[in-house]
């Protein structure tokens, strides 16, 4: 993985820089909660008080926000599938997959996850989103076990 010093700012995708600036951010085990966490479920109409409820839609919700955009308000990463335009395969597309495997439903009870595509090839999608693995980061998913249910960019920012 590249570090973020080394990676040019992307001038059509300013929320993709403020999530690489989140990497690290993670869930604490127990009774307490990580207050990152906890802002990023304020931005979405549930508001929830926990960083165990999954917060994958959370995270790109509050990383829009900062970015002055408007996002879902929802918690639910299925939330995305018809918000802005569609989008190609591009660095900073909102991208929501949904597990083929019962056992890699661990991010949502739909299955479904959102975050920010880092990069797609014909075997895999990579994300940096939130709720991967309990904190932000990038992750790499298998086409084998996840299917494209969409790719959305916002509709007031000119893509690529």
């Amino acid at each position: 993985m590249t570090s973020n010093s080394k990676r040019a700012p992307l001038q059509n995708a300013p929320w993709l820089d403020i999530a690489r600036k989140e990497v690290g951010q993670k869930e604490v085990v127990g009774h307490e909660d990580t207050p990152r966490i906890l802002a990023y479920h304020a931005t979405t109409t549930l508001k929830a008080t926990d960083d165990e409820t999954p917060w994958c839609s959370s995270f790109v919700n509050w990383c829009l926000k900062q970015a002055g955009i408007k996002g879902t308000d929802s918690a639910a990463a299925k939330s995305w599938v018809h918000w802005g335009m569609p989008s190609g395969p591009v660095p900073g597309a909102i991208t929501v997959i949904c597990s083929s495997k019962a056992t890699d439903r661990s991010f949502s009870t739909s299955g479904a996850h959102v975050g920010f595509l880092i990069e797609e090839t014909a075997i895999h999608y990579k994300l940096l989103g939130g709720n991967q693995g309990n904190s932000v980061k990038e992750s790499t998913f298998a086409k084998a076990n996840w299917s494209l249910l969409g790719r959305r960019w916002p509709g007031n920012v000119h893509q690529g």
